[in-house]
């Protein structure tokens, strides 16, 4: 080999010796802060995994409790009108038609049966009550001696909840004569 590339080898050759400006804390501090920031960004990565994973299991259950919400709705009207009719059959036919009345009782008790099955809850308020705006809806407000102003005077429709959330308020008059 000649003598001008020996010399050239010798100076970037590791094995010959250390560039006189080399410092190996330096690189060891330099490895040891990209060692940090990979541990930071890994344990954030897991940590965003959990979450994930947490979220999804969370909307998996939400789905299978309340996913059925709009099915539930749209079978309300089929009992209230169940209701409607009982009430006026009793009224009007005494006697007539024990049958039929006794048919769509058998057919409304059958309706809540599924409806309980699936979690879904009548709200039935009493004339009296307390009026509950988380579970109430006031379609009017009247002054009625003998009552006290926020209470149920009178009840229009039935309301329901599915597990815990509010499916269809129940309608109600309230009273609004002031206390004496």
């Amino acid at each position: 080999m000649p003598q001008d590339q020996a010399t050239e080898f010798q100076d970037i050759d590791p094995l010959a010796g250390e560039a006189p400006d080399y410092d190996p804390t330096a690189e060891i501090e330099a490895l040891r802060a990209e060692r940090d920031d990979m541990r930071d960004r890994f344990m954030r990565a897991l940590a965003d995994a959990e979450n994930a994973r947490k979220r999804g299991e969370k909307d998996r259950r939400e789905a299978e409790h309340y996913g059925s919400s709009r099915l539930s709705r749209d079978i309300l009207p089929v009992y209230d009108n169940l209701r409607r009719a009982l009430d006026v059959a009793a009224q009007d036919a005494e006697g007539q038609a024990t049958a039929l009345i006794e048919g769509v009782e058998l057919t409304l008790r059958e309706l809540m049966n599924v409806m309980t099955k699936h979690g879904i809850t009548l709200i039935s308020p009493q004339t009296g009550d307390t009026f509950d705006p988380q579970l109430h809806q006031a379609m009017f407000e009247a002054p009625l001696p003998g009552t006290k102003a926020g209470q149920i005077i009178q009840v229009m429709t039935e309301g329901f909840m599915l597990h815990d959330r509010l499916l269809r308020p129940a309608q109600v008059g309230v009273s609004s004569t002031p206390a004496s």
